[in-house]
């Protein structure tokens, strides 16, 4: 805690060397100002007189006080006030159950009359000796005293002197009668101080008090408590004093800093538009924004606001931290009529006598009967319309002209929502979320897709489209998009099952994930969820791919919002400031502000703790810092580094990284390299332009190891549940790997477990060097051939489930027949037999299956073989095992093993020498 003293030492050189805190953010002075001013509990209601950033620091408030939890009963006053700039916090937190001191009581109540800077801190003060006011406090008590507010003669008695007056907890009665002063309604105080109060504790109310409880009580500036007490000697809390300043700013004509009072003109895109004696201002909604109505305590949401209704709002540089809404009806009047024409700023509506006119502009907007936008010229002569137009200007203006019947002729885009082929028509879902439901006609109305002809019953709910109506009718239907769509934001919140975006127009949608979401970051290689940002102020901009369940399918980043110093130097850090000053990699100095928000985490483990976070951050200590301005994201001391091998320099020793964020490292070679499958692997081994982690040692100066990461894909020789233990064998060797910690899924992304697994099967698995992160188990699709287009590199498989399979080669393919490897599809025909699979960096592989032609001998069901005819007497290779689903057939005829004749003609076909077909000529 900071004594007092020096707290008026400090607060001085502020107002005179005001540039000591330009390196500061706004929010960051603000909190610094109040910890001056008051090292403990009475920070919450007062700091130094208003300074730019002090100033500045209010208009956020609403957002940074973590102790005011939702749904607090006095939530609404301590945001509003706070948004003033009447009360502060400190570090983060309002304390709204702690007592007030009688000195903070009145520096608070000078900010309510807007008296604080004509108090005159350059005389000394010097009151009587049992008098006692901390000196930061002195002169705002004497402006009090000038002022009214607080009377000399009750306080200055000898028995009111017995205990510090500064510090002394202000109680109810005595706030009740520093309202009333603040308000000027003294008169009406006297007026009722010999009426009882009606509180059942009366008794206990000081004489002197009883008016102005009274006064509070009929001005609603003050309830009694539980059991009807008032409880006139109760300490009050630093919620209810805000309380009881907020509810009395009803009964005063003073405008109050960053507060403004109108009419909502406009609501949308994240933006408030208020109109207030025919000037316009627009204030920016964040997700700090609290929104209140005058008749409730309790919060409400941005949706529960409605346009053309009077709001306070209150915020600086025109970001709104707090929006009251203090009249929900909306100043609208409707006009309904029969549409006659539309000329360049008028609508001619007929009537009985000619036409009404009716002026309009850019702003107003043009619906058809389901709410969708249409464009002002589309309206058809005799439709049936209605026109909304504002009543609080005085202009009459028209905000919105809807059809609400008539014919509609429109291009618009969507999604369909459903198709109803027995009623012929089709419920589409517009861009803005209207549904509006059209008809079709046989014969004259074109459904399509990238030129193919469809049928209605071809829409697919979910799909996006683009359609034309004419008449009312529907004449086109393009599908543009399939079932899938996307949808872009920045990213607020992830969980494993969850995202939360935020939308251009400043509302939040929630979606679920799907089974392991694609995750696409330039820059970085395999990327995975863990890697994406998400934050309320600064998340990744990305685009979401939605499928026909509306689950997340795909994210990828499109943009971000922040700055990241991997590797960088602590330079300096304050436990007190929370500001951590690093030198990055090309030695230049960046001022970060860490907050309860940021992600912290030391040697590798996460902690919320910024006292202990603050024990690591020594000078020359290298942390990876994500910021967003001078706000830290996360904050984590640097264990390893993950990027791109670009160069390695033998002579020096020293090997260059390439980050995500396209940061370079230039780092001495590792004391050694873990890369799957490989030994004794030298940094000179390991090509360029390779996936690696640099892993630290203690002292962050040495590279202890450099781990490759590498997909591999391998077939599975043993398997061991019990010990998650695999066999693997792949073009390089052989090998065991423990699949505890990997992650393990089916070719579709769904979790599995290793007994999902089959000996033989095949699986595409990344490494972290040996270490195995993910395994994927590889469909494998076996069978014969139906068609193939090399040129087009498209294959269709008719697989020996009797399904047919399509691919396509566009990752690469990889055509393998008698050992031999081609890159093309030139070589298939259309009477191979093949094993189609994905390889681990994405391409095809085709594995011919090679075939002998042989004449039947006999089936021994003992060994599970078939033999057949020898074709000399040095030939050995007449026994074969069945494979264990082996396909028999004589063309689509099912066979059984035993229905083979000997002398029969076959044909086998091998898959990797075990036996899966055999064609009976």
């Amino acid at each position: 805690m900071i004594h007092r003293e020096g707290n008026n030492l400090l607060s001085r050189q502020k107002r005179s060397k005001r540039s000591i805190y330009t390196y500061s953010s706004k929010a960051a002075a603000a909190i610094l100002a109040g910890t001056m001013v008051f090292g403990g509990a009475g920070a919450a209601f007062a700091d130094t007189a208003a300074t730019p950033a002090a100033t500045g620091a209010t208009a956020s408030a609403a957002g940074i006080f973590s102790d005011v939890k939702s749904g607090l009963w006095a939530e609404k006053h301590i945001y509003k006030l706070a948004s003033q700039g009447i009360v502060v916090g400190n570090n983060g937190l309002f304390r709204p159950g702690d007592s007030v001191t009688q000195q903070e009581a009145v520096l608070m109540a000078l900010r309510f009359m807007k008296l604080q800077g004509n108090a005159d801190s350059s005389t000394a003060v010097e009151f009587p000796t049992d008098f006692k006011v901390t000196n930061y406090y002195k002169p705002y008590v004497v402006l009090a005293f000038q002022q009214g507010l607080l009377d000399k003669t009750t306080e200055m008695a000898p028995d009111n002197l017995k205990t510090s007056w500064g510090e002394r907890k202000a109680s109810r009665e005595w706030v009740a009668e520093i309202l009333i002063r603040a308000l000027g309604k003294s008169a009406e105080a006297a007026a009722v101080s010999t009426e009882p109060t009606g509180f059942a504790d009366d008794a206990k109310v000081t004489a002197n008090k009883r008016g102005f409880i009274n006064a509070a009580v009929d001005l609603g500036l003050a309830n009694g408590l539980d059991g009807n007490r008032f409880d006139p000697q109760g300490a009050v809390t630093r919620a209810q004093l805000a309380t009881f300043f907020s509810r009395a700013e009803a009964q005063n004509t003073l405008d109050y800093d960053n507060t403004f009072k109108g009419s909502i003109s406009a609501l949308e895109d994240g933006k408030l538009t208020l109109y207030s004696n025919g000037n316009t201002s627009v204030f920016n909604l964040t997700n700090s924004t609290a929104y209140f109505t005058s008749t409730s305590e309790t919060r409400i949401n941005l949706s529960d606001i409605k346009p053309y209704t009077q709001v306070t709002v209150i915020g600086a540089t025109y970001n709104a931290a707090y929006v009251e809404v203090t009249d929900p009806v909306q100043q609208v009047q409707t006009i309904e009529g029969v549409f006659a024409k539309i000329t360049p700023g008028t609508i001619w509506l007929d009537s009985p006598t000619g036409y009404d006119q009716y002026s309009y502009d850019g702003t107003t907007s043009f619906v058809d009967v389901n709410g969708a936008v249409i464009a002002a010229g589309s309206i058809t002569a005799a439709s049936k319309v209605s026109l909304l137009r504002e009543t609080y200007s005085g202009t009459n203006k028209l905000v919105k002209v809807q059809v609400t019947s008539g014919i509609v002729n429109k291009t618009a885009t969507g999604t369909v929502q459903s198709v109803d082929t027995a009623a012929k028509s089709i419920t589409f879902t517009t861009a803005d979320g209207t549904a509006e439901t059209f008809k079709w006609e046989d014969g004259t109305t074109l459904f399509s897709s990238q030129s193919a002809v469809l049928l209605p019953a071809d829409l697919k709910a979910g799909a996006a489209v683009k359609y034309t109506i004419k008449d009312n009718i529907i004449r086109t239907v393009e599908v543009t998009s399939g079932v899938e769509r996307t949808v872009q934001g920045s990213l607020t919140e992830l969980t494993s099952s969850t995202v939360v975006y935020k939308k251009p127009d400043g509302t939040r949608e929630v979606k679920l994930l799907g089974t392991a979401p694609a995750i696409v970051i330039p820059g970085i290689a395999a990327p995975v969820i863990g890697e994406l940002i998400a934050d309320a102020t600064a998340g990744d901009n990305v685009q979401l791919t939605l499928n026909s369940s509306d689950q997340v399918t795909k994210i990828e980043v499109l943009s971000r919002q922040i700055e990241e110093f991997t590797g960088a130097t602590v330079v300096d850090y304050s436990a007190k400031t929370l500001l951590l000053t690093v030198m990055d990699t090309s030695n230049k100095a960046h001022l970060v502000q860490l907050d309860a928000n940021t992600k912290l985490a030391y040697d590798g483990v996460a902690t919320t703790s910024l006292t202990n976070m603050g024990y690591n951050l020594t000078e020359g200590r290298k942390v990876d810092v994500v910021a967003a301005g001078q706000r830290a994201i996360s904050v984590e001391t640097s264990t390893k580094y993950t990027g791109i091998l670009t160069a390695v320099n033998n002579t020096t020793k020293i090997m260059t990284l390439k980050l995500a964020g396209g940061q370079t490292l230039n780092l001495a070679y590792p004391q050694a390299v873990d890369f799957f499958g490989r030994t004794s692997v030298a940094v000179t081994d390991i090509a360029l332009n390779s996936s690696v982690t640099a892993v630290l040692a203690g002292n962050q100066d040495i590279v202890s190891i450099l781990r490759v990461n590498s997909n591999v894909q391998l077939e599975i020789t043993s398997l061991n549940a019990a010990a998650n233990k695999l066999g693997v064998k792949w073009s390089g060797g052989t090998a065991d790997i423990y699949t505890v910690t990997a992650a393990l899924t089916d070719e579709s992304g769904q979790t599995i477990t290793i007994s999902d697994l089959k000996v033989g099967g095949f699986v595409n698995a990344t490494f972290n060097g040996s270490t195995p992160l993910t395994l994927q188990a590889v469909k494998l699709t076996t069978g014969q051939v139906s068609a193939v287009d090399a040129a087009a590199g498209t294959l269709t498989v008719k697989d020996y489930a009797g399904a047919a399979q399509s691919f396509t080669a566009g990752g690469g393919v990889k055509v393998i027949r008698e050992g031999v490897t081609a890159a093309t599809l030139s070589g298939i025909t259309a009477a191979d037999r093949v094993e189609v699979r994905k390889d681990a960096d994405g391409s095809t592989i085709i594995r011919v299956m090679s075939q002998q032609s042989r004449a039947f001998s006999r089936y021994e069901s003992g060994s599970g073989e078939i033999l057949v005819k020898r074709t000399s007497l040095d030939d050995n290779n007449y026994r074969f095992v069945l494979g264990a689903n082996v396909y028999i057939h004589q063309g689509d005829t099912t066979l059984s093993v035993q229905s083979l004749k000997e002398n029969d003609n076959i044909i086998m076909y091998f898959n990797n020498n075990i036996l899966v077909e055999i064609v009976k000529q």
